[in-house]
Formats: C-alpha cells, sequence, structure tokens
C-alpha cells in the first residue's frame, strides 16, 4: 500500500512558491531519503505533510488520511523537527510521560516502551534531570523518542542525527532501519548524506520547490552513459547546480 501520495503539492508564500507541483508516491515500510540545498522547500514540504500548513493547491494522504485533516492524521504519524518542541523545566521522563497522556497510550505497556528506548539511546541514566540542562544531543534523542513512542505508521525526521556523537548518531540508523523492517514508512531529510546512502530505499531531490530527481541511492550514482560511479554527494552538487559543500555535508559527526 501507499504510505505518501501527494499530487501537484503547492505551497505559496506571497510571491514565493517554495513547494511547486509535488508528486510523491512513497509505499509503506521504506526509508524515503529527501534531500535539498537549503532553501529547497524540504520543511515546508514536512509541513504540509504532516497537517502543520495547508497546501496553496494540490493534495495529499498519509497512512490513508487527507494532510488536511489534522486531527485524523495526528495518530498516524510520528515528527521530530529540526527545532524540536521540549518542556525546559521537564525531565525526559516527564516530557515523555506528558507526550504520552496526549495520545492517550496504555501506562504500563508504554512505560516500559519508554524504558527501553531511553536504554537504547544511553539515555536513562540522565532522564531524571531536567531537559534545560541537557546538551543538545540529549536533547535530540528525547525528541526522536518522542516521535516514534506511539509506534506510528509514518515517521518523518528532520536531521534525526544533529548534535548527536557517532555512537549514538549510528544507533539512530540502526533504529530508522528497525522502524521500516517492521512496516513503518521514514521520511528522512537530513544533510548528512552517509545516512541517506546508509538507510534509503528511495531518495528524492528536492531544488527550488521542484523534485528533480527520484530512485534507488545506488541508481542515482551510477553514470547511465559511462557506468562510472558517483557518490551521492557528487549527485546531489550536479543536479543542485551547487557549487560548494556548505548545503551537502558528507560528515557524520
Amino acid at each position: 500500500m501507499t504510505a505518501i501520495e501527494t499530487t501537484a503539492l503547492s505551497k505559496r508564500y506571497d510571491e514565493t512558491l517554495a513547494v511547486d507541483d509535488l508528486e510523491l508516491s512513497i509505499p509503506e515500510g521504506v526509508v524515503y531519503g529527501f534531500l535539498g540545498p537549503n532553501g529547497a522547500g524540504k520543511t515546508t514540504t514536512m509541513r504540509m505533510l504532516t497537517g502543520l500548513a495547508r497546501p496553496s493547491d494540490g493534495s495529499g494522504s498519509v497512512a490513508g488520511v487527507s494532510i488536511t485533516d489534522r486531527d485524523s492524521l495526528r495518530p498516524h504519524i510520528g515528527y521530530l523537527p529540526e527545532e524540536p518542541p521540549l518542556y525546559e523545566q521537564a525531565t525526559a521522563y516527564e516530557q515523555l510521560d506528558y507526550i504520552a497522556g496526549l495520545r492517550d497510550l496504555p501506562e504500563e505497556p508504554t512505560r516500559a516502551r519508554i524504558d527501553d528506548l531511553l536504554d537504547a539511546l544511553d539515555l536513562r541514566d540522565d532522564a531524571a534531570t531536567r531537559i534545560a540542562d541537557y546538551s543538545k544531543g540529549m536533547r535530540q534523542k528525547t525528541a526522536y523518542i518522542q516521535a516514534v513512542l506511539h509506534e506510528p505508521d509514518v515517521v518523518f525526521l528532520d536531521e534525526p542525527t544533529a548534535g548527536l556523537d557517532p555512537r549514538a548518531a549510528r544507533t539512530i540508523r540502526e533504529m530508522i532501519t528497525d522502524l521500516a523492517d517492521a512496516g513503518t514508512t521514514v521520511f528522512l531529510s537530513t544533510h548528512i548524506l552517509p545516512v541517506v546512502e546508509a538507510v534509503a530505499d528511495t531518495v528524492g531531490i528536492l531544488y527550488d520547490g521542484q523534485l528533480v530527481a527520484e530512485d534507488a541511492p545506488d541508481a542515482l550514482t551510477r553514470r547511465a552513459a559511462t557506468g562510472e560511479t558517483q557518490t551521492l554527494e557528487d549527485v546531489f552538487l550536479e543536479l543542485t547546480g551547487t557549487d560548494h559543500a556548505d548545503d551537502a555535508e558528507a560528515r557524520d559527526g
């Protein structure tokens, strides 16, 4: 079945066309890597797909629910934005318990799931510490757990490994793969291209609000005419006309 579907999806801000006639058809249980330089329209697209911004034109659905029906969409999706909303004065336990309550999740199995996720991300020893005292990486881990806690059908991740040390970044990559293996669809936006190469089944490249390429990572990195192999960074820079690597970091920190 199709997890994410859009038809001529567009978003305009005054005179600026941020997303232009976007056509997506993403099946269940895959990792979709969504790439593009700064200002390409990636965040706007994710905000539309999660019901946080209304399209100017076109239509879309996620898990079979219209993206304009926020209330019906909410139980089916998880969203980790680049700047995750966390309560500074709460502890990680309090934050996650609060989110579980908002989603009306059963108490006992949810607490066990929280503990398992905290353990997987080496955060359990700090789970009673206020988030105000957390590093960026610790905040990122908490926000990731918040996004996947209710086992949604589709998870949207915007820079999920930002601020993480290499060990934690690897754990997140493995968890993303595990999500897809279990049938969850992961919509992944990041500038860290090796993460996309490692986990994505399909890559879409957005430029000036338009989808300029979409294929499996290895297909994108293979020159059809000569058989010469490129890196995903090469393909990204070539398709987006970027002259430098600032918008396409190839380092996984």
